[in-house]
C-alpha cells in the first residue's frame, strides 16, 4: 500500500538563509503520509512510535514542489514499519523572471526515511 503528498514550499517554511527550508518539514510531509496509510490500512490515524533512519540527501528551498511518498513494507499485530521518500519535482527559475518554473525531466531525491507506527488492536477496524 503506497501513499503520495505533493506541495509547494513557501516562505512560511523557510528557517535558515538563503531561503532554505527547515529538513523537519519533510518530516511533518511523512507523518502526514504515514496517517493516511494508517487510516487505508487499519481505519485508525493511529501514532508515530520513531524513525529509525533519516537522511538528508539535498537542500530545499521556497519555491521548490515536494512530492512525498510511503509505502508500508510490514505489519505486525499494531506496527506498521513504513519507508518515505522526499523528492523534488517543480523548481523556481528566478534566473528567467520571478514566476518562471521548471518541472524536473529527473526528480532530485531529497530525504529517505523509515520509521514504525502503532495501531492498537482495539483501534483497527479494518
Amino acid at each position: 500500500m503506497k501513499s503520495m503528498i505533493r506541495m509547494r514550499m513557501s516562505s512560511h517554511d523557510v528557517h535558515y538563509g538563503g531561503n532554505l527550508v527547515d529538513g523537519a518539514k519533510m518530516l511533518q510531509l511523512f507523518g502526514d503520509v504515514a496517517t493516511e496509510l494508517l487510516i487505508q490500512n487499519d481505519g485508525d490515524e493511529g501514532l508515530f512510535k520513531a524513525y529509525d533512519s533519516v537522511e538528508f540527501m539535498a537542500p530545499v528551498y521556497a519555491g521548490d514542489y515536494i512530492e512525498a511518498v510511503g509505502e508500508i513494507v510490514n505489519v505486525g499485530n499494531s506496527s506498521r514499519k513504513m519507508v518515505f521518500e522526499a523528492r523534488k519535482v517543480i523548481i523556481p527559475r528566478n534566473d528567467i523572471n520571478d514566476s518562471a518554473a521548471e518541472v524536473l525531466k529527473d526528480p532530485i531525491v531529497v530525504c529517505k526515511a523509515s520509521g514504525t507506527c502503532v495501531v492498537p488492536k482495539d483501534k483497527q477496524r479494518l
